[in-house]
């Protein structure tokens, strides 16, 4: 692998590594946690029901009531009063107080008498005997704590998470802790608590906290507690407290996972119902909208038996403010401003309808699989494929794992949708800007360099491991092809240079389309000759294949190229092609002014000097032994032993014919027939082989190598060779 790759495929494990480990909390990633509440929000908000739930309704300490009835904290004679309206009036199932008595009520007078009672008219018999009559009446913390007696009331409470000061008395515990559980379960443990007088609580049906220390850090209330933890015990939730007292007093059960060594609870049963348990035995509120998704109803119109009584009768109560300096606002996910009353009331709703969204621990698995496979899938498909198929993937893999993860949370499933959404995009950008700074600019150097040289699929390719691309000298097994037109120098003196230009012109492109569509390199033009290629800058091990492959396509494009020439009133062109394989010299080769990609050696030469001859035999394409050894499944007709110009030793020659699978019976009949006379030739049989000669001749008129050994016989049975004649042919030009 290239130093680019390594460094490419490392950044990717790296940047991958960190998702999959941010699943595992090692560590976490700010940004996704994030995001992901983001992308819960967006969520919920999608997807609330909407509407009004008249199944619960909020009692409000509105404006209204405070001037009717003053300000707050009202008497707790009002207090009473309402109580028994709520209750036998309208016939509530159940009322719940988002509010905390923690002090007793000091109304002036009546303390005035009290403490006169106690000192000045402690001895006044008249005035104790009227003070007898009268105190219980004037107890409103009594009157109050009487209305509770034989209802469903439910007081509320706060648990306090950064002191130890424990204010009044807390309600009976919700639970009992598991046997050797204390401590060890993941719940909130509070340190201390503010409560109700004991005279309140005492009478109550019961109490919950309406406290929340597990809101998210941007501090909004998606998610509450129902239990939490103190001094061994349970203790339920206001809204908790209120599903029970509606219900019958339903018994609460913890459901435990113990197998790992971190025991967590996983569920509540309440009563019959299983109720999902998030870490920190936490529940996702399901909201059912913004506010005023619960009906709100003053409280002095309820004392003054404005509202229909089937408007409130069997009713959950919860009495909340909505007046100025008394509102309880939260930030959720559907407002910034939410009734804290309305999250118990959606809570309590969402207990009722048991449709709570589950968020187990197991699903830290299931986001580290789903990282892991993106991480190896995407990471291997997006580096191979080209910008638009890598978006068409990525677009495809995001539509998948969002549409599993809407599939999911509409099943009651909350599974993590942030981080493989972003795992996802961040591949594709990470590949896309990578591909388009690093790997472009490598092909840009690659297509400046070699750019006129080879075709731009090939620069793709060498962009894929360009440690294997080198400039500098070098030798390497390779093939060489050299084409020239013939009688080139004829043809140029009856044009005018404008048209001879535009015909070398449409003769050269086609001639390179085909070079170029074999793999093969063009070294250069030399007027109206062409050199090329295979085996660099990429090694191809099947060089001598393509060349070929390439040479007979060239010739066979000639009857287009002269039919075009025709209707345009040129003189049509014929050419020659030699092939050659062997050890070359290739690289940048030149001068300090002027530097070329070329190749060089006797290998070089010798495919030159091949393309010479061909003239000479009557053939469009000779090729050396040595690129006939290379492809064997091709069938060849031996022309010759040749000795060229400036080499000593010689040489067999071929003309390629195609594939042997292509060739017909008669074809490799006559081929036999005719290197059997080549037999007899190079044996000095001159009779014998002048005999097959000439019928090979008679059969086919038009190809030239028959009479170019027919006039060689003649010539030796007048001037016979030497004695250790050996059949080689020296040509003496080029």
């Amino acid at each position: 692998m290239s130093p680019g790759k390594w460094l490419r495929t490392s950044l990717l494990l790296l940047i991958c590594a960190l998702f999959v480990l941010h699943s595992i909390y090692l560590p976490r990633i700010p940004l996704l946690d994030t995001l992901e509440r983001a992308t819960y929000d967006i969520r919920l908000r999608m997807t609330v029901p909407g509407g009004v739930d008249d199944r619960i309704i909020i009692a409000d300490i509105d404006e209204k009531s405070l001037a009717a009835l003053g300000h707050w904290p009202w008497d707790r004679g009002i207090l009473a009063q309402f109580m028994d309206v709520m209750f036998d009036h309208y016939q509530v199932k159940s009322l719940g107080y988002d509010v905390l008595f923690a002090e007793p009520d000091t109304d002036p007078g009546v303390s005035a008498l009290r403490s006169m009672a106690e000192k000045e008219l402690r001895s006044d018999r008249q005035f104790q005997r009227i003070w007898k009559d009268l105190g219980p009446a004037l107890n409103f913390d009594q009157r109050f704590a009487d209305s509770f007696r034989d209802r469903q009331v439910v007081l509320g409470y706060v648990f306090a998470h950064g002191q130890s000061s424990q204010l009044n008395v807390l309600p009976p515990p919700a639970a009992e802790l598991p046997e050797d559980f204390a401590g060890r379960l993941g719940l909130p443990q509070p340190h201390g608590f503010s409560g109700n007088l004991e005279v309140l609580q005492s009478t109550a049906w019961g109490g919950g906290f309406f406290d929340n220390p597990t809101i998210d850090i941007d501090g909004v209330f998606r998610r509450v507690p129902l239990l939490q933890e103190f001094e061994g015990k349970l203790y339920g939730s206001l809204a908790l407290s209120m599903v029970r007292a509606s219900g019958n007093d339903p018994s609460i059960e913890l459901i435990l996972d113990t197998q790992s060594n971190y025991p967590f609870v996983d569920a509540l049963r309440l009563g019959d119902q299983i109720v999902p348990l998030a870490p920190l035995a936490t529940v996702l509120v399901p909201y059912r909208g913004g506010a005023n998704s619960f009906p709100y109803y003053s409280i002095s119109d309820i004392l003054e038996k404005k509202i229909p009584q089937e408007q409130l009768r069997g009713r959950i109560v919860l009495v909340g403010s909505s007046a100025p300096g008394l509102k309880d606002q939260r930030t959720t996910p559907l407002e910034t401003t939410y009734p804290g009353v309305e999250v118990h009331a959606n809570l309590i709703a969402g207990l009722l309808d048991n449709n709570i969204k589950r968020q187990p621990g197991w699903i830290i698995a299931v986001e580290f699989f789903l990282l892991l496979t993106i991480s190896v899938v995407l990471g291997v498909i997006n580096a191979r494929l080209e910008p638009m198929r890598s978006l068409l993937v990525t677009m495809g893999a995001l539509a998948a794992v969002v549409g599993g993860n809407l599939y999911a949370w509409n099943s009651g499933l909350v599974l993590p949708l942030a981080s493989p959404v972003g795992l996802i995009l961040f591949i594709f950008v990470f590949q896309t800007l990578w591909g388009f700074f690093v790997e472009a600019r490598d092909k840009r150097m690659l297509a400046k360099l070699f750019g006129q040289y080879i075709p731009p699929e090939l620069v793709e390719e060498m962009a894929e491991s360009p440690e294997k691309i080198s400039v500098s000298g070098e030798s390497r097994d390779m093939t060489v092809l050299f084409s020239d037109v013939r009688g080139f120098t004829t043809i140029s003196e009856g044009l005018e240079p404008q048209a001879l230009t535009q015909l070398m012109n449409e003769m050269l492109t086609p001639m390179t389309h085909v070079i170029h569509h074999h793999r093969g390199t063009i070294d250069k033009y030399m007027g109206d000759a062409i050199m090329a290629f295979w085996g660099a800058p990429l090694e191809d091990p099947d060089n001598a294949r393509h060349a070929l492959e390439a040479g007979l396509e060239m010739v066979k494009a000639l009857p287009g190229i002269n039919q075009r020439f025709r209707e345009k009133g040129w003189p049509e062109i014929n050419i020659g092609v030699g092939l050659n394989s062997g050890l070359m010299s290739v690289g940048n080769m030149g001068s300090e002014f002027r530097m070329a990609y070329t190749v060089m050696g006797d290998a070089v030469n010798l495919g030159s000097r091949l393309e010479g001859l061909t003239k000479q035999y009557g053939v469009n394409i000779i090729v050396s032994e040595f690129t006939r050894a290379k492809v064997p499944d091709y069938c060849f007709l031996e022309l010759d032993r040749v000795k060229v110009k400036g080499k000593d030793e010689p040489v067999v020659i071929f003309e390629p014919l195609g594939a042997t699978s292509e060739q017909s019976e008669e074809t490799l009949h006559r081929l036999e027939r005719f290197h059997s006379a080549l037999s007899e030739y190079r044996e000095q049989r001159w009779s014998t082989a002048e005999q097959s000669l000439l019928k090979l001749a008679e059969e086919e008129p038009d190809r030239k190598i028959y009479q170019v050994y027919l006039e060689r016989i003649a010539h030796f049975k007048e001037d016979p060779p030497d004695i250790d004649w050996d059949g080689v042919f020296t040509h003496t030009s080029k």
